[in-house]
């Protein structure tokens, strides 16, 4: 049956250490859909049909690619699978915000403002530019940071359980960040509640994402950085993490090789389950532009090959 066969894929591929549940979603929606046909082997026809489901054609294409991803491996053990053809579904151009680069010295200014923010109701003093603080030079998910515990603090560094897909990492600390990050635990202790979150709100509980994106708010307009973005857009919590990731790429030591190397570590840096939406990430900066300028030139000019 076709179901047994996506389900040796889907062990398949967490064994290669993939977090693997949204596909498996799809391809046993996949595979029940062409049993009810009486199918027993991957049909470009009933791909396509079962694609017809997704609500935008963004959402049609991905459910369509992870089929046909799928039956790239089947049809090496059974030659009786069809494999959908790349592009017989139009791409979508992916649509996100433009992200904003933060500046160090905007950085600086927003953590400054950070504990003016705070309410009178605040548990943990100052723990508002520990917060922002932390995601700015670790580039953590907010949801990430929000959900860290006091036991994830370790001796080998931070400890994320609650990525976006559901894995884990280990984040070594720099000992400026260590040291921070330690003074807020002993301030968090002394608040005797029954949570164990790093970050309290003001009822003793674990910080929502509400109260943290409140609080960012006030820190725009707090700083003058209120609509700056592209469109008249507030800069986010999530350009922090943004910023992050440019400012990596640029202290990264010249060369093909050097950077493939970082982006690869890059990627498992801030967890990202593929490498290619660490690329997505990144956004031209000056500096990042002229090194790409710099090395077209000597490229023209014969100096590298």
């Amino acid at each position: 049956m076709l179901s047994a066969v996506v389900e040796r894929y889907v062990e398949l591929m967490r064994a290669c250490g993939f977090v693997f549940d949204e596909q498996a979603r799809r391809l046993a929606s996949f595979s029940a859909f062409a049993e009810t046909r009486g199918e027993t082997h991957v049909r470009v026809a009933t791909v396509l049909d079962w694609s017809r489901r997704a609500r935008t054609e963004a959402q049609r294409r991905i459910v369509y690619m992870t089929v046909r991803k799928f039956a790239l491996a089947a049809v090496t053990e059974d030659a009786q699978h069809e494999v959908p053809p790349p592009d017989l579904l139009p791409r979508t151009a992916r649509q996100r915000p433009a992200p904003y680069i933060y500046s160090n010295k905007e950085i600086a200014a927003l953590l400054s403002a950070a504990e003016r923010t705070a309410s009178t109701r605040c548990r943990v003093p100052i723990q508002y530019k520990v917060l922002f603080g932390l995601i700015a030079a670790t580039g953590l998910r907010i949801s990430e940071a929000l959900g860290l515990d006091i036991a994830d603090v370790t001796p080998d560094g931070l400890l994320i359980r609650e990525a976006k897909r559901r894995g884990w990492r280990i984040l070594p600390l720099h000992p400026s960040v260590g040291k921070e990050l330690s003074l807020h635990l002993a301030r968090r202790q002394r608040v005797h509640v029954a949570s164990n979150a790093i970050f309290l709100g003001e009822r003793g509980g674990r910080m929502c994402h509400a109260t943290a994106y409140a609080a960012f708010v006030r820190m725009l307009e707090m700083t003058g950085l209120k609509a700056v973005a592209k469109g008249g857009q507030n800069p986010r919590i999530h350009d922090l993490r943004h910023t992050f990731a440019v400012r990596s790429l640029e202290a990264c030591e010249i060369g093909r090789d050097n950077v493939a190397r970082h982006m690869v570590a890059l990627s498992t840096w801030l967890g990202h389950v593929n490498i290619a939406d660490t690329y997505w990430y990144l956004e031209g900066t000056p500096t990042l532009l002229g090194r790409i300028a710099d090395r077209v030139e000597r490229f023209a000019a014969g100096e590298l090959s």
